[in-house]
């Protein structure tokens, strides 16, 4: 069952729309705990993800890491796409 709060997520897969994939991602970046998302920056978080993966990644990886960082900083779980637009935008002004 998925954390409703963050005080709630004691494992990475507690987090919404953090499975076992992006839970491994985010312990290759050295977050093994839910609370080391709080004033992380998803964007820089999927660069790094990249170097590390040799490959650029889905950008979809992006909402994902947008969903988890805003959660644990007390946002409302919202599907990963809920954050689609934002990125896209993000990226465009980049």
């Amino acid at each position: 069952m998925k954390a409703k709060t963050p005080d709630q997520a004691r494992r990475l897969v507690d987090i919404p729309n953090i499975g076992p994939s992006i839970a491994g991602d985010l312990r290759a970046l050295g977050i093994t705990e839910p609370r080391q998302l709080v004033g992380r920056d998803p964007y820089a978080m999927y660069e790094h993800s990249n170097r590390i993966a040799g490959v650029r990644q889905d950008p979809c990886l992006i909402d994902c890491f947008i969903s988890a960082v805003r959660f644990m900083e007390g946002a409302p779980p919202h599907p990963w796409w809920h954050y689609t637009a934002e990125r896209k935008r993000h990226l465009a002004s980049s």
